[in-house]
């Protein structure tokens, strides 16, 4: 019986959410992760869940198996092509961005990974997919490493917590500040921007997901969902045992890019959004399993990490963007998109008062879920050789 209210818990907890940023519009502006996050953390501590050994068995496997089916749903309506077509000063802001992460990360492994590189390794490559990928990434990373959960936790709650910090300084100071090292966005762009379907994920969740007319498309999606998994582990088995988990998960991610090049499948309704939701299902299992006890062995470390990490990031990117001359506009909606998602992009372009920059940043965003798997796991191994 336990088992299976830990399960219901984990499936029915991100519907209320979804209708709760749909019904307050508040909600929808603070976003379904974080507050998938807050909601999982408030059930562990308060002990709503059990913190014993069974439960935690029902979180692990609930976490473990959303992501596999996360994934490619995920990455199913990205359009390759497009990432192409962005304007120039996009993808060089782009690529700035993640260069400006990976140094932070970098410099933040030196400072504070002392005798402990693995772990500390581990968390540079989750935050590399993190804040150039998103939470997916940051999942998909924690699995293809092996990383345990409470240092996911631990993480994930402090990742959120500065980002969310960022994300405030960015809305209401960021535009001030940076215009005195960074240009203004060109005049002449202004209105010519092509206008593209942008449509708020959280707040059309609720209704657009289950709709009868999208089911079909979500069942064709699942189909080929299960058969990229069963591609992806089939390969992993090949591999030796210890890089299963590696292989599986970078090439459900490889399978699943190459299958959104085919209009069939990127033009398929919700997807998306129905990856969103397994990503909420994900978030629940393991927020959920933060206790007391855990909180109280926080590593002061790893916050310092994290935090030279996140305005690391900002930082070396607005540097960087100065040396090449990036636009204030530009600078932001890239670093926005990659660090906290690309649904704030239109929180941000508010902001600025600029609907032009909405289209290119929900596109680095979604360059960013699709390589940073990639380059987070990558740079994890790199760190271990400093």
């Amino acid at each position: 019986m336990e088992t299976f209210i830990i399960i219901a818990i984990c499936l029915f907890t991100p519907l209320l959410i979804l209708w709760l940023t749909w019904r307050f519009p508040l909600l929808n502006k603070v976003g379904t992760i974080i507050i998938a996050y807050i909601i999982g953390c408030l059930l562990g501590i308060t002990g709503l869940i059990p913190d014993t050994p069974e439960v935690h068995k029902v979180q692990t496997d609930i976490a473990t198996y959303t992501i596999p089916f996360a994934i490619p749903l995920l990455l199913f309506s990205t359009d390759l092509k497009s990432w192409i077509k962005l304007a120039p000063a996009f993808i060089k802001s782009t690529l700035l961005a993640i260069l400006g992460c990976c140094m932070a990360i970098t410099i933040g492994f030196l400072i504070c990974a002392g005798d402990d590189k693995e772990t500390f390794a581990s968390i540079g490559g989750m935050l590399t997919g993190l804040y150039t990928g998103g939470n997916a990434n940051l999942a998909s990373i924690k699995v293809a490493l092996g990383v345990d959960d409470t240092t996911y936790i631990i993480t994930s709650a402090y990742s959120t917590l500065l980002s969310a910090v960022y994300l405030f300084f960015v809305i209401i100071f960021g535009k001030r500040v940076l215009r005195l090292v960074l240009p203004d966005f060109p005049k002449d762009k202004m209105n010519t921007t092509r206008s593209i379907d942008i449509k708020n994920h959280d707040n059309e969740l609720f209704y657009g997901l289950f709709r009868r007319d999208n089911l079909r498309n979500l069942a064709q999606a699942l189909v080929l969902t299960i058969l990229i998994i069963a591609i992806g582990a089939g390969i992993a088995l090949l591999c030796p045992k210890h890089m299963f988990q590696t292989i599986f998960i970078l090439g459900i991610s490889t399978l699943s890019i190459i299958a959104s090049s085919f209009k069939r499948v990127r033009t398929m309704e919700r997807t998306f959004e129905a990856g969103t939701y397994l990503i909420l299902v994900f978030s629940i299992a393991v927020a959920s399993q933060v206790t007391v006890g855990t909180l109280g062995n926080i590593n002061p470390h790893i916050f310092l990490f994290i935090t030279i990490a996140t305005l690391g990031s900002l930082l070396i990117h607005v540097l960087l963007s100065a040396i090449f001359r990036i636009d204030t506009d530009t600078t932001l909606a890239s670093s926005i998109s990659l660090i906290c998602s690309p649904p704030f992009v239109p929180v941000v372009a508010g902001a600025l008062k600029n609907k032009n920059i909405i289209g290119p940043g929900i596109a680095v965003g979604l360059f960013g879920y699709a390589v940073g798997t990639y380059v987070g796991f990558m740079l994890a191994k790199l760190l271990l050789w400093l």
